[in-house]
């Protein structure tokens, strides 16, 4: 029997089996993607084929090959990873500028993380209702233009207002997405907007550290009223990149990768060299600061002392 895996609660993996039905499954065997320690062999979204027994119990016995997934380091100081959904069609990014606000070098690891596993990406900038005084209409501004200059959909939404809800639920419809973003950005909440009968939790921010407090404790995706899949997923206080070489990092920031066609040397870092096209563009302002400092910090993880456990 084949399925779509739709919650992964750590003990169980919950399948919705090809008649329709839901059923916990425990997973047979050890699966790995491509040699890499994962805290989550099976993932949300994935195809999977399982044996139901005449007992009642079911094992995943066989994961079908995944087109795509997003993957991050599961902590600072491991070579693990964790994959966070697979098999999406697109991956949308919730931010918010204004309690709490999301970093652009969070940003660009999501983004970065997606154009290497081909995921196509949205930035949703959210709460917009929060965002009331100039600066902070400026800073909004400042925020779509750079994003959406390189090639990323930006969304404007709000849940208080309703601005962009409709855009976005068009979006979802008849695809695999997966919502992504730090606690306290109103991933719930848009959720629970889209799709009322999901009823998931929903928390106040920290008034001590303005950031989220965790409300979804596993993955887990809900099925839209028309068609698609939505997968949630535990926010994120880091996103730690895995998997990926020196030489090919630039590739992940598409701006960086098109001017790169002009630097001297084949192999330019674009952090030293003379005649390097990426330098002298940054130089002129036309690739932001903070995207290549973005870059410098994903360079930075692919160092393999980095994430060595101290003896």
């Amino acid at each position: 029997m084949n399925g779509l895996v739709i919650k992964n609660t750590g003990s169980w993996v919950i399948v919705r089996a090809e008649n329709g039905k839901d059923i916990p499954c425990k997973v047979k065997g050890n699966f790995r993607l491509k040699g890499l320690r994962t805290t989550n062999p099976v993932a949300i979204g994935d195809r999977i084929t399982l044996n139901v027994n005449s007992d009642g119990s079911a094992f995943i016995t066989a994961i079908e090959p995944r087109k795509n997934y997003i993957i991050r380091r599961a902590s600072n100081l491991s070579k693990e990873s964790h994959i966070l959904a697979a098999n999406i069609d697109r991956a949308f990014l919730i931010a918010t500028l204004a309690h709490p606000a999301t970093s652009t070098t969070f940003i660009d690891r999501f983004l970065a993380t997606a154009e290497a596993y081909r995921v196509p990406a949205t930035l949703v900038i959210n709460k917009t209702d929060l965002l009331n005084d100039s600066d902070s209409r400026e800073l909004l501004d400042a925020v779509t233009y750079l994003y959406s200059s390189i090639g990323y959909p930006v969304l404007h939404t709000s849940t208080i207002t309703g601005e962009g809800i409709e855009v976005l639920n068009a979006e979802l419809k008849g695809k695999i997405s997966l919502l992504a973003g730090h606690s306290g950005v109103g991933k719930s909440s848009i959720i629970n907007t889209i799709i009322p009968q999901a009823n998931t939790r929903t928390a106040e921010i920290s008034d001590v550290h303005d950031t989220g407090m965790h409300t979804t404790t596993f993955s887990e995706a809900y099925e839209l009223p028309e068609s698609g899949w939505i997968i949630d997923t535990p926010g994120i206080k880091g996103f730690g990149t895995i998997e990926m070489n020196r030489d090919e990092v630039g590739h992940y920031f598409p701006e960086i990768f098109a001017t790169a066609e002009n630097c001297r040397y084949g192999n330019c870092t674009h952090t030293h060299e003379p005649g390097c096209a990426v330098l002298k563009a940054l130089g002129n302002q036309r690739i932001a600061q903070s995207r290549y400092n973005s870059y410098l910090s994903i360079l930075d993880d692919t160092n393999p002392d980095k994430y060595r456990k101290p003896f």
